[in-house]
């Protein structure tokens, strides 16, 4: 038998890599259809803002903010990742903690006066949505089965 010529081998590997990128714009991950990181996302956006507009000499400030920030987002998908329900609320507290000290280094800012009062507000309202929605999940999964089938 005769082996396969390049050309269709690599046709082959073509019309494969097609439907593979095809079926991954198909795709999602489980927390990227969550409210909970979404809100996140907007959070470093005006993370980002907040920092742009710090003057020089605060960069513990910048980095600081900067990294309780990412975190948010970063243990949300972790969690949503793992199967045992411990290990699940474990990131989301995680996650909830990063938003608490998001919003101390908010409060931190607005006495040095390094933060308008409009991005102070806005990074707040989503602080405080992103905590709200960590703690009914860190609640939901931290449930008995029974007790949550009961919802």
């Amino acid at each position: 038998m005769r082996p396969r010529s390049n050309s269709v081998n690599r046709g082959f590997v073509k019309n494969m890599t097609i439907c593979a990128n095809e079926e991954f714009k198909k795709s999602y991950f489980d927390h990227e259809r969550w409210d909970v990181y979404q809100v996140s996302l907007e959070l470093i956006i005006v993370i980002k803002d907040i920092v742009e507009k710090f003057p020089r000499g605060n960069a513990y400030l910048v980095d600081q903010l900067q990294r309780a920030g990412t975190s948010v987002p970063l243990n949300i998908a972790e969690g949503a990742g793992e199967y045992s329900a411990s290990e699940k609320v474990r990131f989301y507290r995680m996650a909830k903690r990063s938003a608490t000290e998001c919003s101390s280094i908010f409060d931190v800012c607005k006495q040095l006066q390094l933060i308008s009062e409009a991005l102070y507000t806005r990074g707040r309202e989503l602080l405080l949505r992103i905590v709200a929605m960590l703690t009914k999940m860190s609640r939901f999964n931290g449930m008995p089965k029974k007790s949550a089938a009961q919802l």
